[in-house]
């Protein structure tokens, strides 16, 4: 039986939740916010319906960054997890970074998102189709800051 319901939390686990299954999408994502924002060289995002998420604030550890190039990012104030994203592109969903979550999901990565913008140093190993930015959106200011210092 497939589970209604998955639970995860931040590293300090002061910031909890529970969303609802199955998701909307599980994606790789591959777009220089997302590097930057985790660290990592991509991050695996879990899009769920954002009005039926459940969060968990006990602490009021959560604190949200307004990016000027779009969306915003959720994070523990208290042990910096990186844990949600929300943007206009995608209204209604909340994205959940995948490695936050203590439950099992049976649904596993469906692409990988924004691959135009992948970093060269590391290689994957799945077949999974890599698609590039969606048409007509601009190249995030912090790829072209990169682009251009690279060419120095």
């Amino acid at each position: 039986m497939t589970p209604l319901a998955a639970r995860g939390a931040c590293l300090c686990t002061a910031v909890r939740f529970q969303v609802p299954l199955p998701a909307n999408w599980v994606a790789h994502c591959h777009c220089t916010r997302c590097q930057r924002a985790h660290g990592a060289a991509f991050v695996t995002w879990v899009s769920v319906r954002a009005e039926q998420a459940e969060i968990s604030d006990e602490a009021g550890a959560l604190r949200w960054y307004s990016n000027p190039e779009g969306g915003e990012r959720g994070f523990c104030s208290h042990c910096g997890s990186p844990l949600f994203f929300r943007a206009a592109a995608w209204p209604g969903e909340l994205h959940v970074a995948r490695a936050a979550f203590i439950d099992e999901l049976a649904q596993q990565p469906q692409v990988h998102g924004y691959y135009d913008t992948h970093v060269a140093w590391v290689q994957l190993g799945d077949d999974l189709p890599r698609k590039p930015a969606p048409a007509g959106e601009p190249v995030p200011l912090s790829a072209a800051s990169a682009t251009s210092a690279s060419r120095r």
